[in-house]
Parts: C-alpha cells; structure tokens; sequence
C-alpha cells in the first residue's frame, strides 16, 4: 500500500465524520429557538440546554485526546455515530425536558467522539489543512441545506435532533473505510505512542485562546435567531434564509482558504480573520434591520471557517500524532458548550447590542495569543521541535528494531 493510496481511502470517511460531529454546533441556533417554542423554555433555560449538549461533546474530546489509537478509530467512530444517533432520537422522540436533556447530553458526547477520531485521523494526513477544508466544506453545506428545508417540515424541537441523528446515521457504513490503527506511512504511525506531547506553552496557549474564541461567536450564534425574530422581527423561514446564505457564504470562505494554502501562513488569516469577525459580531447584534442583521451574520460565517481552518491546522502542526488537534478542538468545544448559556444571560442582563461589544472585545483579546502562536509556528520554532521529536522517535524505532533482532 503506497503512502498516498491509504490516506485517500480515509479521506471520505475522516470527512463525514467531522461533518457529524460538527453538525450540532452548526444547527444550534434552530435548536435553542425550537426548545424555546416547542417545549415552552426560556430563553435562558433553552440556551442552557445546548451548553449542557456541547458540554457532552467537550468532554468527549477531552477524555479520548490520547485513546483513539488505542482503543481503535474504527471501533470508535461506530460508538460515536450510534451514541449520536441515539442520543438525539430520544430527544426528538419526546417532550419531557429532562429526558430532553439527557438525550441531547447523549448525543453530544457521540458527536465529540466522532470529532476526535475525526480529528486525530486528519492530523495524521499528509495535508490536513486541505482535508479540514473539505471537512468544514461538507458541514457548511449540510448545516445550510437544513436551515432551507427544516422551516418548510413544521415546528417542533424534534426536527433539528432528528436531523443531527439521520447524519449520524448516514456516516455509519463508511467507518469501514477507516483504519483500525494509524497507517504505517503517515506521519503519526512515525511517532511511538510513549513520546510526550510536545510544545506544551504554544499547544497550552492556543488551547486557552480558543475556548475564548469559540465562546464568544457562539454567544451570538445561540442567539441568533432570537435576534432576527426578537429584534429585528423576520420570520422563522427569513431567519431560517439568512442563516442559509451566511452558511454558504461560508462555502466560499472555506474555498477561499482552500485556493490560500499556505501563502499568506497563518498568522495572517487567524489574526486578521478575527479582527473582522470580531467587528462582524458586533454590527449583527445591534442590527435594528434585516440588511445590517444579514450582512453582519453573512460576512461573519464567510470570515470564520477561514480562520478555523488555520486554527485546526496550526493544532494539527504541534503534534502529528494528533494530540493537540482534539485538545485545542475540545477546548474549543467547551468555548462551544459555554457559548449558548452566555449569550443568554448576556443578552438578558444588557440587551443585544451591549452583549455584542463585549463579545467583540473578548475576540479582539483572544486574537493577540492566537497570532502570537501561528507567528511561532510560521518561524521555523516549531519546526525545530519536531525535527527533535522525530530525531527522539527514530532512536526509539531503531532500538526496538535491534531489540526484534536480537
């Protein structure tokens, strides 16, 4: 098997993945405004369910950073997707808030186990930043074809789940294209499992950064939809429209960081990509009109799958066994998971516009340590520290090779 036919083989499978596992994140703000009008929650109470869902996908990935390998990506990912599929059929399946709860609890620690097979099988690719495109790509595109379908089935907090665990579903029969164990030819099969992880300040500080980041978009993203219904008055369908077209606004930004590769590095379209989504952040959540309210969402969601792109790269770079992608990636779900019940209590105690500049603000400040780390990396530091790891990798390798011999 050549080193480029394996990782082509688990590119489809690796894709889907981050798609399921992606999924609820993306559909959270239906979700919250669902179990705000199907179920008769506030918004508070709405906002603190989809943390408590996000919060199960968190310590998913917290819990399995150093275990897919071990325990077997395939064998894995199966759980993951049935746990997902599951989780969340028993929430659409009833209206009975704990249960609810429960479900959606369920589901989310199946869609955090699915990103971090997903994510630790990306880390090892040749090219994980092209592969997190097509990741992001795929999510984007399924995230925006449910905001034009779901409005048109009928209300009800039962359809979002539903649709979360039909993916789930869908993905399934495609882990039998992944690999039990990395493949011997990428570049995580290199390293022994043994090796600490590496970079610790650098990995430490991105993880930090961001949840912050994470936290204050989805603050917004939570409320979203509260904002075009509340605030600015659309429809559900409208809102439902314009998160349609910001999600494929995004499509183009994810091709846009495809075609960029590594031009512009990454300090680059992380550092500036948040400045802009940070002034995007504020201008949506003071919107009085539908043209402010869209044109803020819309250029936001094209901003910031560009700039995670990176992120998840430059975390891809700090260890290719993977490792630090689903930390950062967990960490960032927590920002996720924090990011509903935030935006909630923020928008109640200061109203929609004040809670914006605060979120702003908070990006801005994260946008100063991630930059910091993408300059590191683009410098050449962390080069050096794995020409040492792989250097320490290949003792290891040829003195057990010697110790077989004898």
């Amino acid at each position: 098997m050549s080193s480029r036919t394996a990782p082509s083989r688990a590119l489809l499978p690796l894709v889907a993945l981050f798609c399921a596992g992606y999924l609820a994140p993306y559909l959270m703000p239906t979700v919250v405004g669902r179990l705000t009008t199907g179920l008769g929650l506030s918004g508070s109470q709405a906002g603190a369910v989809g943390s408590a869902l996000l919060l199960g996908s968190a310590c998913a990935g917290f819990t399995l950073a150093s275990r897919v390998d071990r325990i077997g990506r395939a064998r894995l990912a199966r759980f993951g997707l049935l746990m997902t599929a599951g989780g969340f059929t028993a929430a659409a399946a009833t209206g009975h808030v704990p249960l609810v709860v429960l479900g959606c609890v369920a589901g989310g620690f199946g869609s955090g186990t699915s990103t971090a097979v997903a994510a630790v099988g990306i880390s090892g690719e040749r090219e994980p930043h092209r592969v997190t495109v097509l990741a992001l790509l795929a999510t984007s595109a399924t995230a925006g074809a449910l905001y034009l379908v779901l409005p048109r089935l009928g209300g009800g907090h039962a359809l979002p789940l539903a649709a979360i665990a039909a993916t789930a579903l869908l993905v399934l029969p495609l882990t039998r294209r992944l690999p039990a164990r990395p493949c011997p030819h990428s570049t995580a099969a290199a390293r022994p499992a043994g090796l600490p992880l590496p970079h610790l300040g650098a990995g430490a500080v991105l993880a930090v950064s961001m949840l912050c980041w994470s936290l204050a978009q989805n603050a917004l993203w939570g409320v979203s939809g509260r904002i075009g219904l509340d605030r600015v008055g659309l429809s559900e369908a409208a809102v439902g429209m314009v998160f349609a077209v910001a999600l494929g606004g995004g499509l183009l930004g994810v091709v846009a960081a495809g075609a960029l590769g590594a031009r512009l590095g990454r300090a680059v379209p992380i550092g500036a990509g948040t400045v802009v989504i940070a002034v995007c952040v504020a201008v949506a959540a003071s919107a009085r009109g539908p043209v402010a309210f869209a044109v803020g969402e819309v250029l936001w969601n094209t901003v910031y799958p560009v700039a995670l792109s990176y992120l998840i790269g430059l975390a891809a770079a700090l260890d290719p066994r993977g490792r630090w992608a689903v930390y950062a990636g967990s960490a960032s779900s927590l920002g996720v998971a924090c990011g509903p019940l935030t935006g909630a209590l923020l928008c109640a105690r200061l109203g929609f516009p004040a809670m914006g500049g605060v979120l702003a603000c908070l990006l801005l400040l994260a946008a100063v340590p991630l930059t910091a780390v993408a300059r590191g990396a683009g410098s050449g530091g962390w080069g050096r520290g794995a020409v040492a790891v792989g250097r320490r990798a290949a003792a290891v390798v040829a003195r057990t090779d010697v110790g077989r011999a004898a």
